[in-house]
């Protein structure tokens, strides 16, 4: 199997793991080395359902010995076909892409070939390369396999900007009935271990950076890298067990607390495989997703509690509001508040305000009172927030009767759909292939077609634009029969045609005529033929080979 069916395969395969986002470290290019990282540095495509995924994304191999009730690479489907990257394959395809601007990072996953530490060799083989052969400094996302020996996931955690490790199902019951190979601790003891990992080298490097001696310090050979510069992540799957939403909340914010956590994923159950364990439903609970989303990042970025976001009494969140609205509908005695004069943690806890809006908010409202106009322009969800507010002591949601019925009727009405603005004409439909060619509306006007290709045959142009392209014109007729007004430069061949329809002053000709003007060197006359050729004859048109030749 040669490495373009591997890549289809192995590809395909790892669509079903969404813990991989914008690479959140930071490192510039250096020279004699490959690549960079910036904080929002990798490369995204977005798949049928919305997911956001990395253009290479792909698994070092899908053979597993594990038989997770779940997933499409179980040891026990016989169905799926069997591959596996070599080191070197996947090392070089990387940066193969990568030279090509189609990527810029790598995402590895593995199944569990053999056993976890013989799949982390293999993985950690690959990196090396990467590292230290091509010395690539690009992003990498590397999957720990859980059950991996602490010393081998401290290789790992030195050759990768970020680890994760799949926490898989929100119970230890549920990863008992449907993953029976895995279990809490093998799972637990990697995220703590990377949690530590990290605590130690930000120390060690903060003590080697202070100047503790006089005496001059010996540079080591190799700098040694840092330890998961970009922190761990992990992913659950929603809806393949029974657990509620506040169940799942409560889990990803005492893995914040706990272990350091980056960001916790959720990942809506895809039916797969025919097991009498998994729910017996083909819906896919893609809005539960989005609303686990979105409970997290008031989680993070907002300041709130599990307990104000969701209630244990009602332990899975409404599907027709979201999260924010729902707490300001369940405390409508805190509303409306005023824009000019609230606190910037009382900003945040408004619909359609969200971090950048109320810091804008707070420092706008120290120049000026704020009204409906300036909030426009400060570009929040006016339309949401207007609702919950008052400006200068005017209510903004004038026509809506400030109840929970009227206020839950306006923000669970679907929103307006249309195309926003020219850039909808442009944009190609479907998730971006490595393997296919995308016509483009710039592809066909250089073919002469399409609205685009008009321009180029004087539809739209300007007359400054059109006498310049018959100055052009003209001299590309007189390179093309070798003579120039004044006589022909002694010494000089046949003038070539200038590329691109640049000009007389940028042909070889024009330099050289320059050249012997300035020495004050002796012009020939021109020949009786070519002057009779530029006098009387009329030249022909240049051809589109002449201009781009």
């Amino acid at each position: 199997m040669d490495v373009a069916e591997k890549l289809e395969i192995l590809a395909d395969a790892a669509k079903y793991d969404v813990a991989c986002t914008s690479s959140g470290a930071s490192r510039s290019a250096r020279k004699g080395s490959l690549g960079s990282v910036s904080q929002a540095g990798i490369c995204h495509s977005f798949s049928a359902d919305g997911r956001c995924i990395t253009l290479l994304k792909v698994l070092l191999t899908n053979v597993c010995v594990c038989d997770c009730a779940y997933c499409v690479n179980r040891v026990s489907n016989e169905e799926v076909p069997r591959t596996a990257f070599r080191p070197r394959e996947l090392a070089d395809l990387t940066i193969g892409f990568y030279r090509r601007n189609y990527i810029e990072g790598l995402f590895l996953s593995s199944g569990v070939i053999r056993n976890a530490d013989f799949t982390t060799e293999l993985m950690i083989q690959t990196l090396e390369i990467l590292r230290y052969e091509h010395r690539f400094r690009g992003y990498i996302h590397a999957k720990a396999v859980p059950g991996t020996s602490p010393e081998l996931l401290d290789r790992l955690g030195h050759l990768a900007d970020r680890l994760s490790v799949n926490l898989e199902l929100p119970s230890a019951q549920s990863l008992k009935r449907l993953a029976p190979d895995k279990s809490r601790t093998s799972i637990l003891s990697p995220m703590r271990q990377i949690m530590a990992s990290m605590a130690e080298d930000a120390d060690t490097r903060a003590l080697m950076g202070k100047r503790t001696t006089y005496l001059t310090p010996v540079a080591p050979k190799r700098k040694t890298r840092a330890f998961a510069p970009a922190g761990q992540s992990t992913q659950m799957i929603i809806g393949a067990s029974p657990e509620s939403d506040h169940h799942i909340l409560n889990l990803a914010a005492s893995l914040y607390r706990s272990v350091g956590m980056r960001r916790v994923f959720f990942s809506a159950y895809l039916p797969v495989n025919d097991d009498a364990r998994l729910p017996a439903t083909d819906a896919v609970q893609l809005n539960r997703e989005h609303r686990l989303y979105q409970a997290d990042w008031l989680l993070r970025f907002y300041g709130f509690d599990v307990d104000e976001v969701i209630e244990a009494r009602n332990p899975f969140l409404d599907p027709l509001v979201d999260p924010k609205a729902n707490w300001a509908l369940n405390h409508l005695e805190q509303f409306p508040i005023e824009v000019n004069t609230a606190p910037y943690e009382t900003l945040l806890r408004v619909p359609g305000i969200g971090v950048r809006g109320a810091k804008l908010i707070v420092r706008a409202r120290r120049h000026a009172t704020l009204r409906e106009d300036t909030l426009r322009k400060l570009g929040i969800a006016y339309k949401r927030a207007r609702l919950f507010i008052t400006c200068d002591g005017h209510y903004a949601g004038q026509g809506v009767d400030f109840t929970r019925e009227a206020l839950r009727a306006q923000l669970a009405a679907p929103p307006e759909g249309g195309r926003h603005g020219r850039r909808a004409d442009k944009t190609i439909p479907g998730q971006l292939s490595l393997f296919e060619s995308v016509d483009t509306p710039e592809k066909a006007a250089i073919r002469g077609e399409g609205p685009k290709a008009a321009l180029g045959k004087g539809a739209g142009r300007t007359a400054e634009s059109n006498y310049w392209d018959a100055r052009r014109a003209k001299a590309c007729e007189r390179e093309a029969l070798g003579s120039m007004p004044g006589g022909t430069i002694v010494g000089d061949a046949a003038l070539s045609p200038s590329p691109c329809g640049s000009g007389l002053a940028d042909t070889p000709g024009a330099g050289a005529e320059k050249r012997l003007r300035s020495r004050g060197r002796r012009r020939a006359p021109a020949s009786p033929d070519a002057r009779s050729a530029s006098a009387g004859a009329t030249p022909s048109k240049p051809t589109p080979e002449m201009l781009f030749a």
